[in-house]
C-alpha cells in the first residue's frame, strides 16, 4: 500500500541553479516539516534533471519525506522516487502504474473537475489534486477550484487523499486546510517567501492544528 500523502506538499519552482543550490533551497524546507516534495522541471535537459532528481530522492529519504516527480514516470523510476504526479496531457495512470509498480504513489491533477477526479480514482490514483484555489503566479490561467469545491470533494471522496494547490501561502493556509483536504501544495508560497523554512513551518502548523 502507498504511503500517505498529507501535510505540507512542496513543489520545486523549476528554476534550476544546479544540484547544490537546489538541495540548499530544499533542505531547510524539509527540515521544517514538509511531508511531500515534488520535483517539477519542464526543461529538456535530461541529464541535469536526472542528477537533480537522484539528489532530491536521497535528501527526501534522509528527512522521511515522500519524493514525487512531476510528469515523467521514467524519471521517477530512474531516480528512485516514491511516485509521480500526472497532469491532463501526461502519460496515462495505467502506463505509470505498470512502469512504477503497485506501491508507487501516483497523483492526478483534477483541476476543478469532480468528473475527472472520479475517473482518476477509478483508475487507481493515490491522491487527487484540485486547484488553483487562489490566483497562481505559476499558472495564472489555471481553472479555479473554490474552497466550496474542496469541501464537496472531501464529501465525495472520503477515503482518497486530496491535495489543494494554487496561490496557497502561510497567510491563507488555515482557510484551505479547514476544507478537509489532506495536503496543501505550495511553490512560491514557500520558495519565494523571505524565509522559506518559516513559511513552511507556518503552513505545516495550519494543517496540523485545524
Amino acid at each position: 500500500m502507498s504511503r500517505a500523502v498529507q501535510g505540507l506538499y512542496v513543489i520545486t519552482d523549476g528554476c534550476s541553479r544546479g544540484v547544490d543550490a537546489l538541495l540548499a533551497a530544499c533542505e531547510p524546507v524539509l527540515a521544517a516539516g514538509a511531508g511531500v516534495l515534488q520535483y517539477r522541471d519542464k526543461t529538456d535537459d535530461q541529464d541535469r534533471r536526472r542528477r537533480e532528481a537522484v539528489a532530491l530522492a536521497a535528501l527526501c529519504r534522509h528527512h522521511g519525506c515522500l519524493f514525487i516527480v512531476n510528469d515523467d514516470p521514467g524519471l521517477a523510476l530512474r531516480s528512485g522516487a516514491d511516485g509521480v504526479h500526472l497532469g491532463q496531457w501526461d502519460k496515462s495512470l495505467d502506463v505509470a502504474r505498470e512502469l512504477l509498480g503497485p506501491s508507487a504513489v501516483i497523483g492526478v491533477s483534477c483541476y476543478d473537475s469532480l468528473a475527472r477526479a472520479h475517473e482518476a480514482q477509478s483508475a487507481g490514483a493515490d491522491y487527487l489534486a484540485f486547484g488553483a484555489v487562489f490566483p497562481s503566479t505559476t499558472k495564472p490561467e489555471a481553472a479555479r477550484a473554490s474552497p466550496e469545491l474542496l469541501r464537496e470533494a472531501r464529501n465525495v471522496f472520503p477515503d482518497t487523499a486530496l491535495v489543494a494547490i494554487g496561490g496557497i501561502s502561510a497567510d491563507n493556509a488555515a482557510e484551505v486546510a479547514a476544507t478537509g483536504v489532506d495536503a496543501l501544495a505550495v511553490i512560491n508560497g514557500v520558495f519565494a517567501a523571505p524565509d522559506p523554512a518559516a513559511a513552511a513551518a507556518r503552513i505545516r502548523d495550519a494543517i496540523q492544528s485545524r
